[in-house]
């Protein structure tokens, strides 16, 4: 019965490996304006958009009745606002939030005077503008401010047994309209008028460099973030928290696109060449690859086979078997087959690999057991050539040179790439090829830079640190930065799928689950699907925020991205990210925790159907769900950042057994999230053994394809000299070193610096008046007279001083 129920989840977990499609999806800064508002709601919360309407109209009526907010012309809409505004300064906390609800309803669209969803997001754009120009934003931001340090309201939520939606409400408004304005300022639009550019930049400054307080916008809500994780305050709305503070992020410091722009000007005024390639159009015109066979299928097909042999009386030939079989049974060598057949390299046409569908050997073993009527299987042929330029750093050359003279001359000559004398023709060839592919980082130049800095304080003098939104994030969180990753890691495990619900792990539902909890089987479903997507939404904000801030710190300064690496690492990123992956990942990504007609703006303008248990197992006829593969991508993408060229961190990913996690993850026919799959397979295939490679020659020949090639890297044969365990500890300690030092150096103002001038002229040493304590005067003749006239001098230990 074990075997049986094994059988059963190994085929259940195999399910779709073959059969999944090619998914349409484009990577971006983030999903369409209209699913990003959506997100920010959750459907318990569906109720309060009827109620933050009726605050509104009945407010409207008494100071413009018989008209509609549409029909108002700009300087009516001006004054009707600045009155709302005025009324945001009274003392009564019931009278506050009823403004409060006018103005979110404003910001939502005025949804009640519409007629379909574009206008409902137009007006919603047009009415965050005004109310940003009449200084709603600082209005709300003083608000929350207040609201934060509300102890009445801590000490209220801590008491409960459960935290529901009612204890967040004046939050969740709040930070609602905050979300609203930045999200729609944030958004360009080619018909944008141009005082509304000039709006955004000013927004942008506002957020980046804040004038009245000592600190960037983005820095209070990480400290509403550590002070929802330590427990004082279990009542913040955390969904609402991380959506804002991912897209203050976004919006300060830039997106995808921006980052590659900056990348390319860093380049320019440093004097490297340019980039050899843009890697967003790369990656985005690649195609996804099939996945590697599992198991289970291939015992079918197996079975199959030798079932339709028997009938027609064929003698039944042992099939090759496939990579994933090998991985789970260890039963034979992929290079040896009885039957004398061909090995599996041969039998691939030369530019499919990976990307056919099955190679012929498989097709043999498949093809007899398909229903005629079935269309023969569709070959995608990669296109000629490799996506990516090679690169080569100053090290390999280094290695490759010392490796050359040691084997020809017998000696080596350090650092020194330039000398070839004694070396052979093909030798000189090689370099020559090398140095051609020669790529230097932006980091490359800012770690020389702070040795040189390290080295020489006085004679360098000041470093000019240029002040951008990225520098002012960076200094302002330096100091709690530890606390800020870990409180981000923490909500992650919480929202994971794979986690299990523990007594003491945070609750991250305060503002998603009702006052009252469901009677009936229809409302438990709902609520299901909300707390669902709720969880998704999270993981989806950390997931892009910390990749956000991982890039945005690596251009700034390697090592200020090196120093919240290592903190996530500290925090066991790694496991947490693999614990992630180690579910069906097809599942996930295919999830269905959509209400579509509970969606904002959809909900506001149209009926809705009555919702049945059918209908909402039903979900949404969507290939995929979008922020779901998003956020894998994400994750895939962090765990790259934090394992590359650190040996000791790629042994973590073979110690917590990331390959078959990771092999699982190809499954999903998307190019992107293969390439950042295989990437990590790469990195990791030298230290798993040659039993594994040769079990994973499809695989590896995906990586051939896909991955960029960096000469001279020994990634496919384990050869390295880097693949050296005991290195691994210093590794760490002395990036550790580097990066506190850098810290120090460039953060830390110190009250004496060793490094201060000294007074050499024995004049104007002797002639300085100082201030003797009163006691001195007593005691000093005793003193000489003890410590120097009683002593005799013993010259001859001076004499072996020097």
């Amino acid at each position: 019965p074990k075997g049986r129920e094994l059988f059963r989840s190994q085929r259940k977990e195999s399910e779709g490996s073959v059969d999944c499609p090619n998914l349409e999806f484009e990577y971006g800064d983030a999903d369409g304006h209209g699913a990003e508002l959506a997100e920010l709601y959750s459907y318990t919360e569906e109720p309060e958009l009827s109620h933050n309407r009726r605050c509104f109209e009945e407010d409207f009526r008494t100071q413009v009745p018989d008209r509609r907010w549409l029909q108002l012309d700009g300087a009516q809409q001006k004054a009707y606002v600045m009155r709302l505004l005025d009324g945001l300064e009274v003392v009564n906390r019931d009278k506050r939030l009823r403004v409060a609800r006018a103005i979110l309803y404003l910001a939502q669209g005025v949804f009640g005077d519409c007629d379909n969803e574009g206008d409902v997001l137009h007006w919603s754009r047009h009415n965050s503008f005004l109310l940003y120009q009449l200084g709603t934003f600082s209005a709300f931001l003083e608000l929350l401010n207040m609201e934060i340090e509300n102890s009445q309201a801590c000490s209220s939520a801590l008491r409960k047994p459960a935290i529901s939606l009612a204890d967040s409400t004046e939050l969740r408004v709040l930070l609602s309209v905050m979300y609203l304005l930045v999200e729609n300022i944030r958004v360009e639009r080619d018909a944008d008028p141009p005082e509304w550019k000039t709006c955004r930049e000013t927004f942008r400054m506002e957020l980046s460099f804040p004038v009245h307080a000592e600190e960037p916008f983005a820095l209070l809500l990480f400290t509403m973030v550590t002070k929802f994780c330590s427990g004082h305050a279990p009542h913040f709305p955390m969904k609402k928290v991380l959506l804002l503070l991912w897209k203050v992020l976004l919006f300060t410091l830039g997106g995808f696109e921006a980052l590659q722009a900056m990348k390319v000007r860093r380049r320019e005024e440093l004097g490297l060449p340019p980039l050899p390639e843009d890697s967003i159009q790369v990656v985005r015109g690649m195609r996804a690859a099939s996945p590697p066979t599992y198991t289970i299928e291939l015992v079918e097909q197996q079975q199959q086979q030798q079932q339709q042999q028997q009938k027609r009386g064929h003698r039944s030939r042992r099939p090759l078997m496939k990579q994933d079989s090998l991985d789970i049974y260890n039963e034979r060598d992929p290079f040896k087959n009885d039957e004398g057949g061909v090995d599996e390299e041969e039998n691939d046409d030369v530019d499919s690999g990976i990307e056919g569908e099955l190679d012929l050997m498989e097709r043999d073993a498949i093809i007899p057991a398909m229903p005629a009527q079935r269309l023969p299987i569709e070959r995608v042929s990669f296109p000629k050539g490799l996506p990516w330029a090679p690169k080569v750093r100053q090290k390999d050359i280094e290695h490759f040179l010392e490796a050359s003279r040691n084997k020809f001359i017998g000696f080596t000559l350090g650092q020194d790439t330039e000398t070839l004398i004694g070396l052979p023709r093909p030798i000189h060839e090689s370099v020559k090829t090398l140095k051609q592919h020669k790529y230097v980082s932006i980091s490359d130049v800012q770690i020389k830079n702070e040795e040189e800095l390290e080295k020489c304080p006085m004679s360098l003098g000041e470093e000019e640190v240029q002040e951008t939104p990225c520098e002012v994030l960076y200094r302002a969180m330096l100091y709690n930065l530890p606390q800020y990753m870990i409180a981000l890691l923490k909500i992650l495990l919480a929202a994971a799928p794979t986690c299990k619900a523990k007594t003491d792990s945070i609750n991250i539902l305060a503002d998603v689950l009702p006052e009252e909890m469901p009677i009936t089987v229809l409302q438990s479903m709902k609520l299901g699907i909300d707390v669902n997507r709720h969880k998704e939404i999270i993981v989806k904000s950390i997931s892009a925020l910390l990749l956000l801030l991982l890039k945005h710190f690596k251009l700034n300064h390697i090592y200020q991205f090196e120093y919240v690496s290592q903190h996530l690492v500290f925090a066991n990123c790694i496991p947490l990210i693999l614990k992630f992956f180690n579910q069906n990942i097809m599942s996930y990504i295919t999830a269905k925790n959509s209400i579509s007609v509970l969606d904002y703006p959809h909900c506001t303008v149209c009926d809705l159907p009555e919702l049945t248990a059918e209908s909402l197992e039903a979900g949404d006829n969507n290939q995929f769900c979008w922020r779901n593969l998003f956020s894998c991508i994400n994750l895939l993408r962090i765990l790259n950042k934090l394992t590359k060229w650190k040996h000791s961190r790629t042994m973590m990913l073979v110690v917590f057994k990331s390959a078959p996690i990771l092999k699982r993850a190809l499954k999903v026919k998307q190019a992107m999230m293969q390439l950042y799959v295989l990437k990590l397979l790469k990195i990791q295939t030298k230290y798993l053994g040659r039993q594994w490679r040769k079990s994973n020659m499809k695989t590896m020949s995906a990586i051939y394809q896909k991955v960029r090639h960096r000469m001279n890297d020994d990634w496919a044969y384990g050869n390295d000299i880097d693949a050296r365990p005991w290195d691994f500890q210093a590794e760490e300690c002395t990036l550790r070193a580097n990066i506190e030092a850098f810290n120090s150096r460039r953060y830390d103002k110190p009250q004496d610096s060793e490094f201060a001038p000294v007074d050499n002229c024995l004049q104007s040493v002797l002639g300085q008046r100082l201030e003797l304590p009163e006691d001195f005067r007593y005691s000093y003749e005793l003193w000489l007279e003890r410590e120097v006239f009683s002593q005799p001098i013993r010259w001859e230990e001076l004499l072996h001083c020097q």
